[in-house]
């Protein structure tokens, strides 16, 4: 084997020992990157450098990043999904489940809305654990809903992952946004299907809001509440996504709308002040600037495991998996569904997926199809334990009551689901192509 190659793989071990001791990881991939980098091919590197960097941050797509994060996190510190929470669950409560049906179709608006994790998750488990714990749900059961449908927004459009993953694979950022769309509502459907088969099979582990309780919000004129405060976010997401699959706008343009619609529904809902503003903007400046930082420091990785002659390493292993196209893409998938354990989805997508996407360019796959099955495998790395970022997240809001364990036992089953959901998409390549066909993109 090559000398370059040899460091190639110490470069690759080299990144997960510094993974694995706590170093950040934009330090991991830029130290790694540049120390390897120069030992195989010298201060070239470093000539080659800047123009790389002043590709990531003049790229005008990736500016859609910190307008959607700055969408998903005002409406989060504005309290609108805990208003569609309390209005859309006592419109399902007389359901057994039927907070848990809340949970999730308020998942599929706040991620269609914004595409952020974290924030969904944080504020489901703030305003609606303890509640519906209080109300005789599992603990199980609960975290596990409210984790599911908090990573609905990495499937969902606007996701961060699809424009991510946009940027990786030279496709549309609208292409993406079309084939997602029919995939995260399955998804969200698949996850409606199973809280009702539990809630028939086990109703004691959810039961329904008393009679009582949901008379007292009838009275109070349903559906009022639910025009004032469901339609808004609707209204948002129809003007955002509407927009960039209709060829209307550019990603950046729409997500700026999208950003603009945030405050004037946080101004209608009476909740927009200097302070929520200043936090929204600090947080979404904190957020934005550490998922660049990762993408500038994934360029010095990915240029000196090239250079080192690392991607002829992994396209010769690639060719020697049996089963051709099929065999490869299943190869891909189980190695991403691995990776979740550990990673977090930014470093798989800019670590492990370029490795492998000349191999799926040579063979003349659908680019699409391959990106929404990788988007729906990543979407798994946030529930699948030890490391799922979901779980972290619900954890640290969670009462006292809900262990580490119940997290974990909770969302099994939604992790099942989306295995299932990945399956569905890969033998029926459709779901995913069909919408961007049908437009014309």
């Amino acid at each position: 084997m090559p000398y370059t190659e040899i460091l190639a793989l110490c470069m690759i071990g080299a990144f997960f020992i510094l993974l694995l001791i706590g170093m950040p990881v934009a330090v991991c991939l830029g130290v790694t990157g540049f120390v390897f980098g120069y030992m195989g091919f010298g201060s070239m590197l470093f000539t080659l450098m800047p123009a790389r960097i002043f590709g990531v941050i003049t790229n005008y797509t990736l500016l859609a990043l910190p307008l959607f994060i700055f969408m998903g996190i005002m409406l989060e510190k504005s309290r609108i999904a805990e208003d569609l929470l309390e209005v859309i669950g006592f419109a399902m409560g007389g359901l057994r489940g039927g907070m848990a049906l809340a949970i999730i179709l308020v998942g599929v608006l706040m991620g269609a809305a914004s595409g952020v994790v974290g924030a969904t998750v944080v504020t489901m488990g703030l305003i609606a654990l303890g509640p519906v714990i209080k109300r005789g749900y599992s603990a199980s059961v609960a975290a596990g809903v409210i984790c599911a449908s908090g990573t609905l927004g990495q499937i969902i459009p606007p996701s961060l992952v699809l424009i991510l993953l946009a940027d990786i694979m030279g496709q549309s950022v609208g292409t993406l946004f079309a084939a997602a769309l029919f995939p995260g509502l399955m998804l969200a459907g698949l996850f409606v299907g199973y809280v009702l088969i539990l809630g028939f099979l086990s109703p004691k582990t959810m039961p329904a809001i008393p009679l009582e309780e949901r008379a007292a919000m009838l009275r109070g004129e349903l559906a009022g509440k639910l025009l004032k405060v469901v339609f808004p976010p609707i209204a948002l997401i129809v003007l955002v996504l509407g927009s960039i699959i209709g060829g209307v706008a550019a990603p950046t343009e729409a997500a700026s709308m999208g950003a603009f619609g945030s405050i004037v529904l946080a101004a209608l809902a009476g909740r927009l002040n200097l302070s929520i503003l200043r936090d929204a903007v600090r947080a979404a400046f904190v957020t934005s600037a550490m998922v660049f930082l990762i993408l500038i420091f994934a360029q010095p990785f990915g240029l000196a495991f090239r250079g080192l002659g690392g991607e002829h390493l992994v396209q010769s292993a690639f060719s020697s998996v049996p089963g051709g196209l099929d065999g490869q893409i299943f190869f891909l998938m189980l190695l991403l569904f691995v990776l979740g354990f550990f990673l977090e989805w930014i470093e798989i997508s800019y670590i492990a997926l370029p490795l492998f996407l000349p191999i799926f360019m040579q063979s003349g796959a659908d680019l699409t199809w391959i990106a929404i099955l990788v988007a729906m495998n990543l979407q798994t790395s946030f529930l699948t334990p030890p490391f799922g970022w979901a779980l972290f997240f619900l954890k640290g809001v969670a009462p006292p009551e809900v262990t580490t364990s119940d997290i974990y036992k909770g969302v099994l089953p939604f992790i099942g689901l989306q295995l299932a959901a990945l399956s569905l998409v890969y033998f029926s390549p459709g779901l995913a192509t069909w919408l961007p066909q049908a437009i014309g993109w």
